[in-house]
């Protein structure tokens, strides 16, 4: 189920809505990771939407955004492009800061597609100074508010001094619990899907070639046939193990790799895109198999917690069967009509 987030409002007097029309995923901002200590609600007094959307999960949700519309929120102003993706920075430490109180354990941000690399010079420069300084900045005050910073995606396009950054940054918060706050730079998920197979082909493969060898020099250094005759059924069964190798987790272990991950992270349960469009854009395609999306025509400088708070109340509104189906009331058993 799709379904559109509340229409815009408007920033200052006489602004007009964001429903412009954005290049995927066009509104990718630089990228303010702090979260804000003063920004905490009264524990006391929580919003609505917090209510409403933390009271029905039981376990931290992944929560993906494709923050889009930077550019038009700027060009409707009168200013440069550049100016919505610093706009678009204070937006991310708004959300930063509130996920973990909506309930959010894992928070994936589009911060610039493998696609980006088609927009003037110019502007990608700006997009990866402002990602530097931005994470040479607000490193220490995430590990200090327990945010984990990982950046996914290639790294080999990365200026080197960049990826020095990103490095100390993953080293300096790998201890957060609060929350896991995943960049997506220079990603993918078609390539890093591609790249994953390939690893997990290619470690098939070598492990196929290993138990050859081995059961070859086996015969060899045994002349009985019925040796011979037990290896020959050993070697189906390891062929059988090779192929119940192939596995959604092994897949997953592969497909973390090639993010630079550790360990593989929950699936998404809900996208959430900014700025009108209404497509993932090639993001997160594996782990968004299930997940609930969210559209909002709300460019991302103006996205804040009570947008995030109605995204959240809509999933939670949501019946998510996985690809089963309901009971119908009063029954234990599946309704025929649910699909």
């Amino acid at each position: 189920m799709i379904r559109a987030a509340a229409p815009p409002r408007a920033t200052g007097p006489g602004a007009a809505p964001d429903l412009g029309v954005t290049p995927d995923p066009e509104g990718a901002p630089d990228l303010g990771v702090t979260p804000d200590p003063g920004a905490a609600p009264d524990p006391e007094s929580p919003s609505d939407s917090t209510a409403e959307s933390g009271d029905r999960h039981a376990s931290p949700l992944h929560v993906g955004i494709i923050m889009d519309g930077n550019g038009r929120w700027a060009q409707r102003r009168g200013l440069p492009r550049l100016a919505g993706h610093r706009a678009g920075a204070r937006t991310v430490r708004r959300i930063v800061s509130a996920a973990p109180r909506h309930g959010i354990g894992v928070l994936t941000l589009y911060a610039f597609s493998s696609d980006n690399w088609r927009r003037p010079a110019l502007e990608v420069r700006h997009l990866m100074s402002l990602l530097r300084t931005h994470l040479r900045s607000e490193t220490r005050r995430c590990a200090e508010e327990g945010v984990r910073i990982t950046v996914i995606g290639r790294r080999d396009r990365l200026d080197p001094a960049l990826v020095r950054e990103i490095e100390a940054s993953e080293k300096a918060t790998r201890d957060g619990g609060t929350l896991h706050l995943q960049l997506a730079v220079d990603y993918s998920a078609r390539e890093a899907i591609l790249r994953a197979a390939q690893a997990m082909a290619a470690h098939a493969l070598t492990h196929a070639l290993t138990r050859t060898r081995t059961r070859t020099r086996t015969r060899e250094s045994d002349a009985d046939a019925q040796t011979d005759a037990g290896d020959a059924d050993t070697g189906d069964a390891d062929n059988q193990a090779d192929a119940g190798d192939a596995t959604s987790d092994a897949f997953r272990t592969h497909l973390s790799r090639a993010l630079h991950l550790d360990a593989p992270v929950p699936d998404v349960d809900l996208v959430i895109r900014t700025g009108g469009e209404q497509r993932l854009s090639d993001f997160l395609l594996w782990e968004s198999a299930y997940a609930e999306l969210v559209f909002t025509p709300r460019a991302w400088p103006d996205f804040d917690e009570d947008d995030l708070g109605s995204a959240l109340a809509d999933f939670a509104r949501r019946d998510r069967r996985f690809g089963g189906l309901a009971p119908a009331a009063g029954s234990p058993w599946p309704s025929t009509d649910e699909a």
